[in-house]
């Protein structure tokens, strides 16, 4: 099993920037694929960005050129650098861990508020 547990979140005003950090436990050896994920009130949960084992990574339009992706393999540990924050930015941020044998684990989230 893997265990992960997201913090950094917090209140920020537009424009600002804040530094998730997800850490991972357990059985870090069969992740092959970190990701963050959001989820923003009344919506589905969506992707962010990911981040593969090679450390290919994928953004998704809203986070592309705003936001960085990133892990610490000695330290078992992904961040997410964000930058420029919108209002819209706001919602609960997840960790994602995906593993060699097909089974995701998720974090319990952070939130992230941008606001004036």
């Amino acid at each position: 099993q893997v265990q992960v547990v997201e913090s950094g979140g917090g209140s920020v005003q537009p424009g600002g920037s804040l530094r998730l950090s997800c850490a991972a436990s357990g059985s870090i050896f069969s992740i092959n694929v970190m990701g963050w994920y959001r989820q923003a009130p009344g919506k589905e949960r969506e992707l962010v960005a990911s981040i593969t084992s090679g450390g290919q990574k994928i953004y998704t339009e809203s986070a592309k050129d705003r936001f960085t992706i990133s892990r610490d393999n000695a330290k078992n540990t992904m961040y997410l650098q964000m930058n420029s924050l919108k209002p819209e930015d706001t919602a609960v941020y997840y960790c994602n861990a995906g593993t060699t044998f097909g089974i995701h684990y998720w974090g319990k989230g952070t939130l992230v508020t941008v606001s004036s």
